[in-house]
């Protein structure tokens, strides 16, 4: 069972390893401060995302590589939207999706789906599955990573179903370090989704 899912580490160079894991750490840390609503989300993603997208590159993962240098950028633009102020509250709370910004969500990801679909066709890295699976992927998180530095609430509904489709990726890759965060990252934004709820009833409820 051990050999199955880390014998292929024995060919890895030692520090794409240890990039790997320092990725899942701070990965895992940015995922849990998401949940508690806490701006660490952003420093700590920042991290995790420049890891990522240099070694999803190195693995022919064209697609998640892209969404990490997404990331990163959207990191810097949620780590201001989120410090900004109205007197002693945030100017923008936890929120719910408006109409227009769910028709912007849907163009968002149609876009992304079909940007990442050309980069595969003229890489010619449609492959395998791993591939038409990526660039769902890719359009899944774009749309979460937006949502989330907007503050609202949907983004969990997006990284959960990018999540749970991760686990059987990565596994199927050989990146076993970074499938077990997914199944992690799983479960957190489980509960973050139910946090996030709280705390926007919770504010409804003040007005």
């Amino acid at each position: 069972m051990f050999d199955y899912f880390f014998a292929q580490y024995h060919d890895y160079p030692v520090h794409e390893v240890y990039l790997e894991l320092a990725g899942v750490f701070f990965g895992l840390c940015s995922v849990w401060y998401a949940k508690k609503d806490n701006i660490l989300v952003f420093p700590t993603g920042l991290i995790s995302t420049s890891i990522y997208a240099y070694l999803l590159w190195q693995w022919s993962l064209l697609g998640d590589s892209m969404i990490n240098v997404y990331y990163f950028t959207m990191s810097i633009y949620g780590w201001y939207h989120w410090t900004r102020k109205k007197g002693d509250a945030d100017e923008f709370p936890i929120s719910l999706m408006t109409k227009k910004e769910k028709g912007m969500a849907l163009i968002l990801f149609i876009a992304t789906v079909v940007f990442v679909v050309l980069v595969y066709l003229y890489f010619n890295n449609f492959t395998s599955w791993y591939s038409y699976l990526d660039t769902i992927l890719t359009g899944l998180f774009f749309v979460g990573m937006w949502l989330m530095a907007k503050r609202k609430i949907e983004n969990w509904i997006f990284w959960i179903v990018g999540d749970l489709l991760s686990i059987p990726l990565y596994l199927a890759k050989g990146y076993t370090f970074t499938s077990l965060q997914y199944i992690v990252f799983t479960i957190i934004a489980v509960y973050g989704y139910l946090e996030w709820k709280k705390i926007l009833n919770n504010n409804s409820q003040q007005l």
